[in-house]
C-alpha cells in the first residue's frame, strides 16, 4: 500500500495509505484530505485537485497529457511541478510520494 503525504499550504501534513491502482485524488477524497475538492470526480475536466508534486517524485511520473496540461493552465498558482492528482495513479514505485496543495485550495 503506497503512502502519500499531502501538505496543506499552511504546512499541515496528512499521511495516508491507499491501494495500488487508485489515483492520488481518490485516496485524498476517501480520506477527507482538505483542499482536494475533485468537482469533476476524476474526469480531468476541472482543476480542483491541483497539487504540487515534490521534485523527486515528479520525475517518476509520466508527462501530463494534453488534456491535463490544458486544465492545469486554468488553475491558480501553477508551478512547474503542478499536476492534477486525479491523473496520478498510485503504484508501489510511488510509495512515499509527497504533494503540496496550493494556497487557492485552502
Amino acid at each position: 500500500m503506497p503512502k502519500i503525504t499531502f501538505v496543506e499550504f499552511n504546512g499541515t501534513r496528512h499521511e495516508i495509505q491507499a491501494d495500488d491502482g487508485v489515483t492520488v485524488m481518490q485516496a485524498a477524497v476517501a480520506n477527507m484530505v482538505p483542499g482536494i475538492i475533485a468537482d469533476c470526480g476524476g474526469n480531468c475536466a476541472c482543476a480542483t485537485c491541483h497539487v504540487y508534486v515534490d521534485a523527486p517524485w515528479n520525475a517518476r511520473l509520466p508527462a501530463p497529457t494534453k488534456e491535463e496540461a490544458e486544465m492545469i493552465d486554468c488553475a491558480l498558482h501553477v508551478r512547474p511541478t503542478s499536476r492534477l492528482c486525479c491523473q496520478v495513479q498510485l503504484t508501489s514505485e510511488l510509495d512515499g510520494i509527497v504533494v503540496g496543495l496550493p494556497e487557492s485550495q485552502t
